[in-house]
């Protein structure tokens, strides 16, 4: 209990770049992103370090001022993590733990600590397991430098191997083995999929902490765990919904992220294919949060990556409780920007050009609930008709008065 406690406190501090890729506004978006992130995973954000650099420093990925700056806050502040919002190389991890002495994470490492703490069931766990050993064996060279080299001498000579070899084969081994377990398991779940027979099936994508665990508790009546954390949920859940008296499966699914770290993208195939062998997607959008255009830029990114951007799809903006915009006076000349746009008057914007049906709802007040069932049910009848032409007709939508 007390290490559970001195987990939760224990304090941070971030840093970020400004880059030709990356202006200051974005930055800022992504250390907002970066601070929940630790805030989930259990840690206190109590500043923020942010330099302008053409590119990141190859050595040390900020300059070496502003590595001494950060050492010396640190010190005086008794920080003991320093957490860089994008990934760093082996020998930049190396580099700035020597320069700054103290416990360095990058976004990857973070969201693999996150990952590990709310895998709940053994499948979820192998998962995380084998991210998080195949992000490990290239940074090896930061982790064993108090041993060079086994014994040597008469009686005492060993296989020539370093530490650091014995520990990279050992590694190796064991990935080789989650991986086999995983391929395994990935079986049983693919025959799961099969025996599911020609049912529709439906999966909820979205960002993460946009609250699909909680539409699909409203949606199917079910009790799947749901909280305002990042990640909430990591293992794939699948529920038959019935609206009006058309059945359908309905699966919750891990939420995507910006720069989501390619080992997890590897790790989670399974879950992923629960997304790319759904017959629609139901994309679930926080229209309350001021960057939601640039998560669905992200969700698409990674649909598009795992071949699943075609499907047939579903657009929910969520959080219709949570939205909030400060008008403009008629006298100011600022530029408007996205917080000066009404809920209405984003309903104008592309999203009714959208080629997708798009509705505003919230899954907490189940406000709009009937319009977005009968969205769903469309959209699902039409793939039911097509798969089964000679039963239509057995299909009737009718408002579910308990909504």
């Amino acid at each position: 209990m007390l290490e559970d406690k001195a987990h939760k406190y224990e304090t941070a501090v971030l840093v970020g770049l400004i880059t030709q890729h990356q202006d200051e506004e974005k930055l800022v978006e992504y250390m907002d992103e970066l601070e929940f992130l630790a805030d989930t995973a259990g840690a206190t954000v109590i500043k923020r370090f942010t330099q302008k650099l053409t590119q990141p420093d190859p050595k040390t990925f900020i300059g070496s001022g502003k590595a001494q700056e950060i050492r010396d806050y640190v010190k005086e502040n008794e920080v003991g993590t320093v957490i860089f919002d994008d990934e760093l190389s082996p020998s930049q991890l190396k580099n700035l733990e020597r320069e700054i002495e103290v416990k360095i994470l990058d976004r990857t490492n973070l969201i693999l600590d996150i990952f590990a703490q709310r895998a709940q069931t053994s499948y979820a766990r192998t998962q995380v397991e084998l991210a998080q050993y195949q992000y490990l064996l290239p940074r090896l060279t930061r982790m064993w430098t108090h041993l060079e080299r086994q014994k040597g001498g008469i009686g005492m000579r060993g296989p020539g191997e370093t530490e650091i070899e014995t520990d990279r084969r050992i590694i190796r081994d064991r990935i080789s083995l989650l991986k086999e377990k995983l391929k395994t398991i990935d079986r049983q779940m693919a025959t799961q999929r099969n025996n599911r027979g020609k049912v529709v099936r439906a999966a909820l994508v979205g960002y993460t902490n946009v609250g699909k665990s909680t539409l699909m508790n409203a949606i199917s009546k079910s009790e799947v765990f749901a909280e305002n954390k990042l990640f909430a949920t990591l293992d794939t859940t699948v529920r038959k919904v019935v609206i009006g008296n058309l059945p359908f499966l309905l699966t919750d699914t891990v939420g995507f992220i910006r720069k989501l770290p390619t080992q997890l993208v590897e790790s989670f195939k399974s879950t992923l294919d629960e997304v790319r062998e759904a017959d629609l997607l139901i994309h679930v959008v926080d229209i309350s949060h001021e960057s939601f255009e640039d998560h669905i830029d992200s969700v698409n990114q990674i649909l598009m990556e795992i071949n699943a951007h075609q499907k047939p799809m579903v657009m929910v903006f969520n959080k219709i409780d949570d939205f909030s915009y400060e008008k403009k006076e008629e006298d100011d000349l600022t530029p408007e920007t996205r917080k000066n746009i009404s809920l209405s008057e984003w309903q104008k914007t592309w999203m009714s050009k959208s080629k997708y049906p798009t509705v505003f709802i919230s899954a907490l007040t189940k406000e709009n609930f009937p319009e977005m069932k009968k969205l769903i049910y469309d959209e699902v009848l039409k793939i039911h008709i097509s798969r089964f032409p000679y039963n239509d007709f057995l299909f009737e939508y009718f408002e579910d008065e308990t909504t």
